[in-house]
C-alpha cells in the first residue's frame, strides 16, 4: 500500500452502479463485502476496493477522515 492510494480513497468517485459517483471512501460496507464475495474489478479501481474493505473490515475508517481535507 502506497499514501496515494490512501489519497485516492478520498477523492477517486465510483464509475458505475448503485453508487455511482459516491467517493470510494464513503461506500458502505455491505457493498465492499459484495465485491469481496463475487470478485472486485481489475485494474486500479479493483485495487481501491479492496483496500476500502480492509479499512472498513477492520474498523479504520477514521483514518481517513485527516486526508479529506488534504488538497
Amino acid at each position: 500500500m502506497h499514501a496515494q492510494s490512501l489519497l485516492q480513497l478520498v477523492s477517486y468517485r465510483m464509475p458505475f452502479g448503485k453508487y455511482k459517483e459516491q467517493l470510494i471512501c464513503d461506500l458502505p460496507g455491505n457493498y465492499l463485502s459484495w465485491f469481496a464475495r463475487e470478485g472486485f474489478p481489475k485494474g486500479e479501481l479493483g485495487e481501491l476496493l479492496k483496500l476500502m474493505h480492509e479499512i472498513d473490515h477492520n474498523d479504520l475508517r477514521a483514518l481517513l477522515v485527516p486526508l479529506r481535507n488534504t488538497p
